[in-house]
């Protein structure tokens, strides 16, 4: 076997023709400046080429399902495995999967369930016991005389398939109807059904109506149907459109209700057998929210409590004011009266209506008066009813603003049928387990003690779901909970999961490329994971990670540094070797870091909290445990804490929407607290989170900046743009007129191969520049509009450098560290961290008014330590202009040069949501029972006996 990973004449992106070697079976890390090459060449070089040669491997029939894989940049590679690639991107976008369905973890309980579940009765709570068939017949001999029934067997319940055996079958036993897909069929009938689609077959064995003396038929053709379809018949009542199901497997003979035999179907909520009917699985649904409609409880609704209404001051001879007036004489409030105060009857009848009570209405005009009878129809019904009847899209995107995702009323939210909630093993349903976080999950298998049968049948599955739970466990996920949904995981956690079922599966030979998994990961739980990623390595795996966490470097069999620069002054191997070797290299810009050459330097002061402080009390959102928190103004706070210690859930989902509330009026849903004060201090928040500034390739950079505004109104002001009468309008690719019609400005085509995967081939027209040639001939300083799109920061920041509106926006683009991204680069492309400080960069080169509350989670996303230290200079030109800042983070330079640092904890999940510490980094790190301190303490080293405050 090869010993080494040969790579020759790599050029992909802004790589510049390197070779590089890497020992296999070893733990190697990839790190340098943002843009330097690093994932171009782990991800678009290794990993592309690793797939690219095993989907060449296939026949095309399956190629067809796999994608469309392009030859990366690069001569020639030896030496390469499989290659499996753990990005951070959210697991899935899919609401019905959660952590358990990813993990594969609820698969296996869904089998567990199945198997040594014990079914209870929903209605009395007793144990289901098997039903025999004269309790079947006296059940049915109970209903009111002249009831019409079919009794059925069914045959195929939910199954793929054509079926023709099935039919065979029902002929060759003298039937004579039978139901498919619900509707009535003649067994000499022809039935095609299509075989990749699930059915329900069902023989019609007899069609009685209940009367006296039917006792014997009844009898005979229940035993048919039980004969059939193994002990399970199904009742049809044609008139009540409703069936029911008897087994002589599952009944509870107090309330007479049968249940279907347990299968692992019955237990997830993605397959008809086993979802809630009434949200179809997702155990929500869309519902107006009170909190929406009336988001401001202080008020009173003359002064405009409920927004769809507005203030009603200034609006007394509207029809609607008299009408609310003469509601609230009716049922005795007062108009006057802040929303909260009023009566719960008060606000159930301005919610829901007078529920058909009616009352006077006075009408006094200016040419006739008068009254009328009336009922009030209710705010919630009448905002329903205008939905359900507008035909403008505009009012639906209005209306569909004060509804939010609500627990399903039909299953609490759980998501399953009652059936299924009923099933327990200690007690336990299955419901139960999944609420449990990781941790106590894994406790709950490890003291289940069963017995006889269900010990043998039961061992396997739960040795499978401790391994799975323990690997969760050494990625420092033990605060999720099993039933967590997949979409609200960040990036960190995604990546780290899909680690934890990747380190499951023991596999060997294979090549990990990962993409910093450390993103979210308390400094605490970093030796957990990079004893995993050992582990990989140790069992006969090549690991390579893209890296900036300095403990990890340090762990690692080889590193390879990029560099010296990103973009076009990158993509070279600046250093490559052991740990010593990237110290010892005096081009390496990490080594100098590693070593201490460079570092980013504490801060001389922190800064006086002389402008007061925002509180927010009583917080006890998620798990959050009714806390009450100070936030300074005028400085730079760092929120931190373990993974699940309820950072997120007090600054993203309280903070953030509680305060745009109230600034803005807008209806984002608030976390539970119980007041805020402080808030006239600020005049402007802005949350800029890692979600992509654009879901389009047709969006980037320079238009979500506003740059390429600026930039299409230099190229109109040219004197060939003039003479041709072009507008700002002819060079943009996304409006008719200056862009290529053939690809429609896309640049490529997209060409349907049938049986094959759809190829995207260069536009032949515009060859990929997006423009049509009339357009490319207008030029600025010898650049057409796509060679300026084509341009990186650095390379603009030169280009017009004349220019003050535009070189202002590239400069904030430059100064968060995205010298090396180009203009016109697809927002998709884009890292969550990149994304984040294009958004940061757009703040920047706004006008500040001092007084604008900044919120930013994990801004160090994918940066080296000399990108930090260029984000804390533009995080403190921020603050120095008045503004407050919180961050929530977990890079320890970050923190150490915050002014004032909240610490949450003291552990992640149902052990958190306390603050643990606060104030400055200095007094945190004297704070023994804080993780951070304790880190912090290591930091500053014997330094921390000075006191640095202010």
């Amino acid at each position: 076997m090869k010993k080494n990973i040969i790579i020759k004449g790599a050029s992909e992106h802004n790589l510049k023709n390197i070779d590089v070697t890497l020992p296999r079976n070893k733990l190697i890390v990839f790190t340098g400046v943002s843009g330097s090459g690093k994932s171009s060449l782990a991800f678009d070089t290794l990993y592309a080429e690793g797939q690219r040669r095993y989907i060449e491997s296939l026949s095309s029939y399956a190629r067809q399902f796999l994608g469309q894989m392009e030859k990366p940049k690069v001569d020639y590679i030896e030496g390469l495995s499989p290659a499996v690639s753990i990005e951070q991107k959210a697991a899935s976008h899919n609401p019905r999967s959660t952590v358990g369905t990813v993990t594969e973890i609820y698969d296996y309980l869904r089998v567990l369930y199945a198997r040594v579940g014990t079914q209870y009765c929903y209605q009395c709570g007793e144990p289901v016991s098997s039903q025999t068939l004269d309790q079947m017949v006296n059940t049915l001999l109970e209903l009111e005389e002249g009831t019409k029934i079919q009794i059925m067997a069914p045959l195929v319940r939910e199954r793929k398939g054509e079926h023709k055996d099935v039919f065979a079958r029902i002929k060759r036993e003298g039937f004579v109807r039978m139901r498919v897909n619900g509707v009535v069929h003649d067994v000499n009938d022809t039935i095609k059904l299509d075989k990749k689609s699930k059915h329900n077959i069902e023989v019609i064995v007899d069609r009685v109506v209940i009367k006296k003396g039917i006792e014997g038929r009844l009898a005979d053709s229940m035993e048919i149907a039980l004969d059939l379809t193994d002990g399970v018949v199904m009742i049809d009542y044609p008139e009540l459109d409703k069936t029911e199901l008897y087994s002589i497997q599952n009944a509870c003979p107090t309330c007479n209700i049968s249940y279907p035999k347990l299968t692992p179907q019955m237990f997830s909520f993605n397959s008809p057998l086993g979802m809630c009917g009434t949200c179809n699985g997702l155990g929500t649904r869309m519902e107006l929210d009170e909190d929406k409609l009336v988001p401001d409880k202080t008020r009173s609704i003359l002064d405009g409590a409920v927004v769809y209404w507005g203030s009603l001051q200034e609006k007394r001879r509207s029809w609607r004011y008299k009408i609310l007036r003469q509601l609230a004489d009716e049922f005795r409030f007062s108009l006057n009266t802040p929303w909260k105060e009023l009566s719960e009857e008060a606000r159930d009848v301005i919610l829901y209506g007078s529920r058909g009570k009616k009352f006077r209405i006075d009408w006094d005009m200016e040419t006739s008066s008068g009254h009328y009878m009336t009922q009030f129809e209710g705010l919630i019904p009448t905002i329903k009813r205008r939905f359900r009847e507008t035909k403008s899209e505009d009012m639906r995107r209005m209306y569909l603003g004060y509804y939010s995702e609500k627990p399903c009323a039909g299953c609490n939210g759980s998501k399953l049928r009652i059936e299924s909630r009923y099933v327990r093993i200690h007690n336990k349903s299955i419901v139960e387990l999944s609420k449990l976080s990781v941790k106590d999950a894994y406790d709950f298998v490890s003291r289940l003690k069963l017995s006889g049968n269900k010990k043998i049948i039961a061992d396997e599955l739960v040795k499978e779901i401790k391994a799975r739970l323990q690997f969760m466990l050494n990625v420092g996920l033990h605060y999720l909970a099993l039933d967590r949904s997949a979409p609200t995981l960040s990036g960190g956690e995604s990546e780290r999961i899909r680690l934890a079922s990747q380190i499951g599966s023991g596999l060997v030979g294979v090549m990990y490329i990962l993409d910093e998994p450390t993103i979210g990961l308390h400094q605490r739980d970093n030796r957990k994971l990079i004893d995993m990623l050992v582990g990989l390595r140790t069992i006969g795996n090549t690991v390579i990670v893209v890296e900036h966490d300095a403990e990890m470097i340090k762990e690692a069999d080889h590193v390879l540094d990029f560099g010296p620069l990103g973009g076009v002054y990158g993509g070279e191997v600046v250093a490559q070797g052991s740990l010593d070797d990237i110290i010892n290299n005096e081009k390496s810009l990490t080594g100098k870091y590693l070593s201490g050459k460079m570092k980013i330097p504490e801060p001389k002061y922190y800064r006086a909290k002389k402008r007061g402080y925002i509180t927010l009390k009583g917080v006890t959102q998620n798990n959050l445990k009714n806390i009450d928190v100070t936030i300074p103004l005028g400085v730079l706070t760092c929120v931190t804490g373990v993974s699940g210690s309820g950072k997120s859930s007090l600054v993203n989902q309280t903070l953030y929407p509680v305060i745009a509330n109230r600034l803005y009026h807008s209806t984002h849903t608030e976390g539970k607290y119980d007041s805020i004060e402080n808030l006239e201090s600020i005049d402007k928040i802005i949350n800029i989170t890692q979600d992509p500034i654009g879901r389009t390739p047709r969006s980037n950079p320079a238009t979500y900046t506003k740059l390429f505004d600026d930039i299409r109104k230099i190229f109109a002001e040219t004197t060939a743009a003039k003479v041709r009468g072009y507008k700002p309008g002819r060079f943009s690719f996304n409006v008719p007129g200056g862009r290529c019609e053939a690809c429609n400005g896309n640049g490529v085509k997209q060409i349907e191969m049938h049986f094959l995967a759809d190829v995207f081939v260069t536009c032949e027209v515009c060859k990929g520049k997006r423009f049509n040639k009339e357009t490319l001939q207008i030029k600025y300083k010898d650049k057409n509009i796509h060679d300026v799109l084509n341009m990186d920061v650095q390379e603009a920041l030169r280009f017009f450098e004349n220019i003050p509106s535009i070189h202002r926006k590239l400069k904030t683009l430059s100064d968060v560290g995205l010298d090396y991204i180009k203009l016109g680069q697809p927002s998709p492309t884009l890292s969550g961290g990149e994304a984040q400080r294009v958004k940061l960069s757009r703040e920047l080169s706004k006008t500040s008014t001092g007084n604008t509350l900044y919120i930013l989670d994990e801004p160090t996303t994918g940066l080296h330590f000399h990108d930090i230290k260029k984000l804390i200079s533009v995080l403190n030109k921020l603050v120095e202009k008045g503004n407050t800042i919180v961050v929530i983070e977990h890079n320890l330079d970050v923190i150490k040069c915050a002014d004032f640092v909240i610490d949450l904890g003291p552990e992640g999940g149902d052990e958190g949501g306390e603050v643990v510490a606060y104030g400055t980094p200095y007094q945190l790190a004297k704070i023994k029972k804080s993780y951070t301190g304790l880190f912090l303490k290591k930091l500053f080293g014997q330094s921390c006996k000075t006191n640095l405050d202010v």
